[in-house]
């Protein structure tokens, strides 16, 4: 199958016709290869905190280490989940999640549809501050953004970390991009019919860009589910802890022993890869749709 996927390889930066030379099939023979080393260096890791954590305390612990569990123990990860009560937390990090999409996606947007389409006057100036603060650490405004949400009151509130996701750089550069491919003459038609520019954003503009809505929404789950060190600079209640602020407290309290703190990573990192599985083929396509210009 593989091979004659190659063999009528009509497209890409290499074709049939190229890999009929001998560099040119050498090359791309090199190319998979380390691709497939990629592959296996970025499972392996996972897999065996995975893994791991289905061996007993004895096996863990056992020298040389062993990579496949001689016996699989489920339970033990239902007991560390009874334990530490993962669902409170687990409901915490959800809700951060769901927020910071929401807001990734309207604000970010909101602002790209303003500079890419409206352009009010100001609109190149207000364009140029945003690709400057790409090249600004993101750790350097960690401080102003902590003063500013002790100075309103939110902290022990989830409620910041969705409106730092709402403030991204590289999101609005994103959807910048992705609105000027949008044709002009539908937003001169719906400026025509009488519609507002937030009509126009929310019945016109966020309806044609699901692909990209698709590949922010994806960067937002991911960095609000692993966020760690905003959470817990903010959150000081153990009951509003999300998943990454229990695991550090937990493991610096001394109250989670190394097999255990294993058991807690897998729980933690089981939810997003759930969620790529289910929608590994909306991802791709959205990503492949939102990096393309018609």
């Amino acid at each position: 199958m593989f091979k004659s996927k190659i063999s009528n390889k009509g497209y890409g930066a290499i074709t049939t016709f190229d890999l009929k030379r001998k560099p040119v099939k050498l090359a791309y023979l090199i190319m998979i290869i380390i691709c497939f080393v990629i592959v296996i260096a970025s499972i392996v890791p996972p897999l065996w905190v995975m893994l791991s954590s289905f061996k007993s305390q004895e096996e863990f612990f056992r020298q040389p280490p062993t990579f496949w569990p001689d016996q699989f123990h489920p339970e033990r990860l239902a007991e560390t989940w009874n334990k530490l009560d993962f669902i409170k937390y687990y409901k915490n990090s959800l809700i951060a999640v769901v927020g910071s999409v929401v807001c990734a996606i309207v604000f970010n947007g909101l602002l790209a549809y303003v500079i890419a389409i409206i352009k009010p006057r100001g609109s190149k100036v207000i364009h140029a501050l945003v690709m400057i603060s790409l090249m600004i650490p993101a750790t350097t405004s960690l401080v102003p953004v902590f003063k500013n949400i002790v100075a309103l009151h939110l902290n022990n509130q989830i409620t910041p970390l969705w409106f730092v996701a709402g403030a991204n750089a590289f999101y609005v550069i994103l959807y910048i991009t992705f609105f000027k491919s949008i044709p002009t003459s539908l937003i001169e038609a719906a400026r025509l019919d009488g519609c507002s520019d937030f009509q126009i954003f929310f019945k016109i503009v966020a309806p044609l860009s699901k692909a990209i809505n698709m590949v922010i929404g994806m960067y937002a789950v991911n960095a609000a589910w692993s966020d760690f060190l905003l959470p817990y600079l903010v959150l000081k209640k153990d009951s509003s802890f999300t998943v990454m602020v229990k695991l550090f407290v937990a493991r610096q309290g001394g109250k989670m022993t190394p097999d255990q703190l294993m058991m807690c990573i897998t729980l933690a990192i089981i939810p997003p890869i759930i969620l790529f599985i289910l929608f590994q083929k909306q991802i791709t396509a959205g990503a492949m749709e939102g990096s393309i210009k018609e």
